[in-house]
């Protein structure tokens, strides 16, 4: 099998050519790129895998984002974030396009209680965090991105302090712009079993061997590690969410599935034994359920 994550030491090399040597030597490995000058660089488009790393960026073109296992055309100003569980790739930039980008690791925000990066709902995996921006909204963003360039070529001895406030406005900007309401009050234990929930859930992901196995699957094997009735676990998630407990483990595998049929040369019987299906058929059964499409038909 091919490469199916890229970290960001491969990410420096690879794009801009950065030894190891030479990498940002803050917490997280910090750094801010204006996609013009990767044009003029030449380099290409990024292959279609996961990174260990986040991006947020401020894309102003048009394009087509491959993002988890769906394709988003976008146009004009259009703000997203990746994050360490989807995949994602795009197609060749025009040469008029613009914007900017800036890469991290969670060890950037550590320390910081109120940023647990994949808790917040721009970095969760089966979300699809892509923000048309209006005009105003548009040079908002670009003005803090401005700021961020700025300060990361300057000798300010807490520069990276100053911008970890920035990214945070960036960050808090495309909460702002979700179509739901988000909630602060982690103390609220439906919100608190949720939040564990869904965290178990994707810690299991990406699945980058066929050595490991999806094996929290249902809501029995959770309620057993969170140590609560499966009743009250599934009370609680259906609260919190409009889903039931076993509509997300199953929307989780659906979704990995359509990527590992996809971009990965595992066998049908490899992928099935993975994702914790003890036989071919009932995976083949599961996949023609929720997609209605076999699972060849989708690779």
């Amino acid at each position: 099998m091919a490469k199916t994550t890229e970290t960001l030491e491969q990410f420096y090399r690879n794009k801009y050519g950065i030894l190891s040597g030479d990498l940002p030597k803050n917490d997280g490995q910090f750094n801010v790129f204006r996609i013009e000058d990767r044009i003029n660089s030449g380099t290409s488009s990024p292959t279609f895998i996961r990174r260990d790393f986040h991006k947020i960026m401020l894309f102003q073109g048009d394009n087509i984002f491959h993002y988890g296992d769906r394709s988003i055309p976008i146009t004009g100003n259009t703000l997203l974030f990746f994050n360490p569980h989807v995949p994602y790739t795009y197609e060749d930039l025009a040469p008029d396009t613009k914007g900017c980008f800036c890469v991290f690791k969670d060890e950037f925000f550590k320390g910081n209680v109120r940023l647990n990066l994949f808790e917040l709902p721009v970095f969760t995996a089966g979300t699809y965090p892509v923000y048309s921006l209006k005009e105003e909204q548009a040079l908002e963003i670009k003005a803090i991105f401005e700021k961020i360039i700025k300060e990361i070529d300057s000798d300010f001895l807490y520069k990276y302090e100053l911008i970890k406030n920035y990214v945070s406005e960036l960050i808090y900007f495309g909460m702002k712009l979700q179509p739901v309401s988000i909630s602060s009050d982690h103390t609220h234990a439906a919100a608190r079993i949720t939040s564990v929930f869904l965290e178990l859930l994707e810690r299991q992901f990406p699945i980058e061997s066929t050595a490991q196995r999806f094996e929290l699957r249902s809501p029995k094997t959770f309620s057993e590690r969170l140590s609560i009735h499966v009743n009250y676990l599934n009370r609680a998630i259906k609260k919190q969410t409009g889903k039931t407990t076993t509509e997300h483990i199953f929307e989780r595998l659906v979704s990995e599935a359509k990527i590992l049929l996809k971009y990965t040369d595992w066998s049908i019987s490899e992928i099935s034994y993975v994702l914790g299906f003890e036989d071919q058929a009932h995976f083949n059964h599961f996949i023609k359920k929720h997609t209605q499409r076999s699972p060849t038909s989708l690779r």
